[in-house]
Parts: structure tokens; sequence; C-alpha cells
């Protein structure tokens, strides 16, 4: 193999891992699952801004589209779920995404959190709240909304 070749294959062996990378991102649409209950609660639309992965309420689908968070904190207080940011920070790490927080607008809670796929499984988002450690936290699936 000449020097050209070796090169050639490295940069393409480099692009499609890239492009693996890339096509496993949390980013996208996804149904929210309450844990407890079973049932669909939310859709979380996930972007990636500035090198981190944050999460918005787009839809709400038990309650209604006006509904406000009476308990959550601060300047989030008595605001719209429908656009309100719940995941904030998520960082790539390893084969996941880590050192994020997510908001419990139903009781106005912030903990910290992490996703990753199970299994690899690109259409099912688990996802670990924990206060402290990840011990001692619980566990959502959330599912990629298609379309």
């Amino acid at each position: 193999m000449n020097i050209k070749s070796f090169f050639a294959t490295l940069l393409l062996a480099a692009c499609f891992s890239c492009t693996l990378f890339a096509q496993s991102s949390p980013v996208g649409l996804w149904k929210t699952i309450d844990d407890e209950t079973g049932e669909a609660k939310s859709h979380v639309e996930i972007f990636e801004k500035d090198g981190k992965y944050f999460g918005k309420i787009t839809q709400l689908l038990q309650k209604p589209a006006d509904t406000v968070c009476e308990k959550c904190p601060g300047d989030k207080k008595n605001q719209p779920l429908v656009g309100m940011e719940i995941l904030m920070d998520l960082q790539a790490y390893k084969d996941h995404w880590s050192y994020g927080k997510i908001m419990d607008p139903e009781n106005g809670k912030t903990y910290k959190c992490s996703v990753w796929y199970e299994d690899g499984n690109t259409d099912e988002l688990m996802l670990r709240g924990y206060i402290g450690i990840s011990a001692l936290g619980r566990n959502q699936t959330w599912h990629r909304v298609k379309g």
C-alpha cells in the first residue's frame, strides 16, 4: 500500500466513524414515558447547542397545551410547559451522554441525568435522573418519534 492509499483509507475511516457518531446522537423528537404509570406524557425535542445537548417540551399528551409549571423554580414558575427547556447541559461521554440536568415539571425539582441507547437501539433512549450518585435515581425510556 502506498502512502497516498494509506492516508485515503485513514481519512475514509475517520469520516465513517464521525458519521456513525453523528447518527447515534440523541438529537431528535422523543416521546416521554412515565416510569410509574407507563403512559406517554409528552414530546421532547433534544437539540445540540455549543457542544452540549438540551431538550424542550414540544407537546403535552395528557394535559392541555396551555398548562403552566406551578411548582417550577425561578423564572420557570407559572410559565407554559410547551416550549420549556427541561433537559440541560448533557455532554458526550464515552458511549453515552452525561453531566446534564433534568427538571421534573410535576414537582419542580432538578436532578442530575445521563442518557444512553440500550443495546444500541437508537429508537429508545434511556434516561436516568438522580440525586448525588446514579444509584439514587430512576430510569425512563423515551421513544423516538418518527415522521
